[in-house]
């Protein structure tokens, strides 16, 4: 594995074990103006984090989930060659409620493409990385996505309902679609399980940079084919901006295409 990812790993596994697992069950939260949440524990995983890159990368600026959208919209702008992109805590309500699914997300953007990417489950100490052109590993080992079977309904699909038209919420639970159905509620987490080959099928109907920077490269270099969306579009949108994105995933090229099919583009309301 390239050092520049040894070194990210350490840093993220550091800043879980500070800020994170010791308030895990016991951290404060918040509403924020979209009405999703944020503890303190994101405001000091961001805080700890913008340090010590600061320090070990100067003069790269990074862009985080917790900044405000004008910050961000500046930031991704103006940053000139590489910026670092950071999901402090992603699947904050998760952690903020119990449930033991949250990662930190940290990704470095040159040239308006993410080249390296890393991800840390604190509580299973799984860090997936990758390095655009290099591959994808966890821990060290690398990985690659598993389809059980040619047919969508041979695999479990990581789909989560919340953030699509609820009309066409009946139209995906359709017979031959998948096997059986699951949602981790933490992005970046779901674009690793799908890399590790713990799921083959993946929906998603709102992710921003944050949420997929990192994940998506790690799922690419597995060898994971994807597309992102505009919500309500069917052409696939690639720049990387603080727009939201739909995303679509399978284990393969083939079953990509049977889901693409099968979810029928756009997915607005019939």
């Amino acid at each position: 594995m390239h050092p520049d990812l040894r070194h990210l790993s350490d840093l993220l596994r550091a800043t879980a074990a500070a800020e994170i697992m010791p308030r895990f069950r016991h951290t404060l939260s918040s509403r924020k103006t979209d009405g999703s949440l944020v503890t303190e524990t994101d405001l000091a995983v961001q805080a700890r984090i913008t340090a010590a890159l600061a320090r070990d990368y100067p003069g790269v600026p990074l862009l985080g989930e917790e900044q405000t959208a004008a910050e961000q919209a500046h930031l991704l702008e103006s940053a000139g060659r590489a910026v670092w992109v950071l999901d402090p805590l992603d699947g904050t309500s998760n952690y903020a409620c119990g449930f033991p699914g949250f990662a930190i997300s940290l990704a470095l953007i040159e040239g308006g493409v993410t080249v390296q990417g890393a991800i840390l489950d604190p509580v299973r100490d799984e860090c997936f990385c990758a390095l655009r052109g290099g591959g994808a590993w966890c821990n060290g080992e690398p990985i690659r996505p598993f389809a059980p079977g040619p047919a969508l309904d041979d695999c479990l699909a990581a789909i989560d309902f919340k953030r699509l038209p609820p009309e066409r919420v009946p139209s995906l639970l359709r017979a031959g679609g998948f096997r059986s159905q699951r949602n981790l509620g933490a992005v970046a987490l779901e674009w690793c399980w799908l890399a590790a080959g713990r799921f083959q099928l993946y929906l998603h109907g709102g992710q921003k940079l944050w949420d997929y920077a990192a994940g998506r490269l790690i799922a690419t270099e597995a060898g994971v084919p994807s597309r992102l969306y505009q919500p309500y579009g069917s052409a696939p949108a690639e720049a990387l901006d603080l727009d939201q994105r739909l995303a679509v995933a399978a284990a393969n090229q083939g079953l990509l295409d049977q889901w693409l099919d099968f979810i029928a583009l756009p997915l607005t309301p019939r």
